[in-house]
């Protein structure tokens, strides 16, 4: 177990976010302790958020990205990260693009070099390499690319999301990955943690998005993985790519 006083060695960090609320599930209680610490961080919103209520007609795709994006600043506000704007890429929920060649790829790489750069970035926080969910395995694929572009790239840590809920035993770090897994003491800012999730308020309960009952909301199993003194970080122990 590591305590809070690990955040302090991090340096100027950057959280990329697949999707609004990732960053407060996956890494919330890291970014406030980075907050306590001094310490600078920025934020990266891959997705534009979309796809939780495709079905939507009282909120057009343009309506639904706004409400989803004034979320993120609130959450990334209660958890210390709004010393800068974030960086939106926009790229289309559900389609995050995943290789070299892929439209928006490269142009997203470029993004992401650009903002690490101007953030003298010294740690980011990115989803675990193969969570389970093909937006998150995208944006660690466009973070990989990123960093293969950078002379000196930042340290990278891997959080968990959909992992809790969704992984099978090829999710999982093995061997070949080359990392090692530790749980980060959290327990002096959870509060803060859980404040940050409840700003997604179209994400936790009905009433945002209000003709579409369909739609996505978090259930109370899966905030639950997220409601503990702790949070879950992968990092490499050797330069590994992401598979």
């Amino acid at each position: 177990m590591r305590h809070a006083s690990f955040a302090a060695g991090l340096g100027p960090a950057v959280v990329v976010a697949p999707h609004p609320d990732d960053e407060a599930l996956g890494c919330g209680g890291l970014l406030a302790l980075l907050s306590q610490a001094g310490q600078p961080a920025a934020a990266v919103l891959v997705s534009d958020g979309t796809l939780s209520h495709p079905a939507s007609e009282l909120f057009s795709a343009p309506a639904r990205r706004a409400v989803r994006e004034t979320e993120f600043r609130r959450a990334l506000a209660i958890l210390g990260v709004s010393g800068s704007a974030p960086l939106f890429l926009g790229l289309p929920d559900g389609r995050v693009p995943d290789a070299a060649g892929a439209p928006g790829f490269a142009e997203a790489v470029v993004r992401l070099q650009r903002f690490l750069e101007a953030h003298s970035a010294a740690t980011v926080l990115v989803p675990w390499r193969r969570d389970p969910h093909p937006d998150h395995r995208a944006t660690s694929q466009l973070v990989q690319a990123a960093l293969a572009g950078m002379p000196r790239p930042p340290r990278r840590l891997e959080y968990v999301v959909w992992a809790w809920e969704r992984a099978s035993a090829a999710d999982l770090p093995t061997a070949a990955d080359g990392v090692i897994g530790f749980r980060l003491n959290i327990g002096a800012v959870v509060a803060q943690k859980q404040r940050a999730i409840r700003a997604h308020r179209s994400q936790v309960a009905p009433g945002v998005f209000t003709d579409d009952p369909g739609g996505f909301l978090l259930s109370e199993e899966m905030l639950a993985h997220f409601a503990g003194p702790y949070e879950v970080f992968f990092e490499a122990t050797h330069e590994s790519a992401p598979a």
